[in-house]
């Protein structure tokens, strides 16, 4: 399977909630994503994201569109977010929803890992392209 890493940039915006969940203790934001490197790409997306009463403690799920190139094909695709902290210690799943890729990115699949590193963002994906059936 290819692997790539590369860094990208974030936007998050605090929006509103819908009245349904204004009082649930959520939080909703929206992503503004640019990918460099073998990804070269724009994303945007949603997330929801609640904070524990204990310190360290929260959980998020998102889904963003990716557009652009990966390692020179083109094609969108949407990637699916779950993570969560347990008094600080991070876990994070982001995996490429099934049968969601287009263009040259037909039959995508894959895993991308999100670095934090001195305040700069980093990606490692892995992922496969299988052919069309």
């Amino acid at each position: 399977m290819p692997y790539i890493t590369g860094q990208f940039d974030v936007t998050i915006t605090p929006e509103n909630l819908s009245d349904t969940a204004a009082q649930s203790g959520l939080g909703r934001m929206s992503l503004n994503k640019r990918y460099h490197g073998a990804l070269d790409a724009s994303a945007q997306g949603e997330m929801l994201s609640v904070r524990a009463s204990v310190p360290g403690s929260a959980g998020y799920v998102a889904l963003e569109r990716v557009e652009g190139a990966l390692d020179g094909r083109h094609g969108s695709f949407y990637l699916q977010h779950s993570g969560s902290m347990t008094r600080g210690a991070p876990s994070l799943s982001v995996t490429v929803v099934p049968d969601t890729g287009t263009g040259q990115l037909l039959g995508l699949t894959g895993s991308l890992a999100i670095r934090i590193e001195e305040g700069r963002h980093y990606y490692d994906f892995t992922y496969d392209i299988a052919e069309p059936q």
